[in-house]
């Protein structure tokens, strides 16, 4: 039906060497080695086991990350806590420094204690210096903190009434030496009664 101008050439056999050597070709095309095969399961294996330790390592740099958080998140709160707390008092103290005036304020926390202090605008302590907070109570003057400061940057605290001081009357603050005093020995920047 194809060959309807009579002139499409007639099928010729293939020689018989020819015709074996073609199939044999073919029939050995679709074979791997098994060499191929074991290469291929070699490699998927190393792949999953690279990725299982990928992932065992990031999950173990994240549960660090995580758990710095929550550190972070509970100090955070505690704060809030303490600054929104009923019995809260919040006192700016100005203080002047080497010739600068910064602050001091004292968020203090009359029913639970505890007390927050943050400090700006320092002037940075001599080598041998330090600025001490100090708590007044009946008794006299209990040592609240050391803060030795070596560059003029913001600090912040929390601390708590030591052990044995029944009454807070007020706070204080004053140039001690670098390791601290037992009493106010230095100038004294400031003192207040709450």
């Amino acid at each position: 039906m194809t060959d309807w101008l009579g002139m499409t050439p007639r099928p010729v056999a293939p020689r018989a060497e020819l015709r074996a050597a073609v199939l044999a070709r073919a029939r050995g095309a679709g074979r791997r080695p098994r060499w191929a095969a074991a290469t291929a399961l070699v490699a998927v294996v190393l792949l999953v086991v690279a990725g299982a330790w990928w992932a065992g390592v990031s999950l173990q740099r994240l549960g660090g990350r995580v758990r710095a958080l929550e550190t972070r998140l509970a100090a955070a709160q505690d704060t809030m806590r303490l600054l929104r707390g009923p019995g809260t008092r919040v006192v700016q103290v100005p203080v002047r420094t080497a010739g600068r005036l910064g602050s001091v304020t004292l968020f203090a926390d009359t029913v639970a204690g505890r007390w927050y202090v943050a400090c700006e605008n320092l002037a940075a302590n001599r080598p041998d210096e330090a600025y001490q907070l100090w708590f007044a109570t009946d008794a006299g003057m209990v040592t609240a903190a050391l803060m030795p400061m070596d560059r003029s940057e913001p600090m912040w605290m929390a601390l708590g009434i030591p052990a044995g001081v029944a009454r807070v009357t007020g706070a204080a603050m004053s140039i001690e030496p670098r390791r601290g005093s037992p009493s106010p020995t230095g100038p004294m920047l400031f003192r207040l009664n709450l």
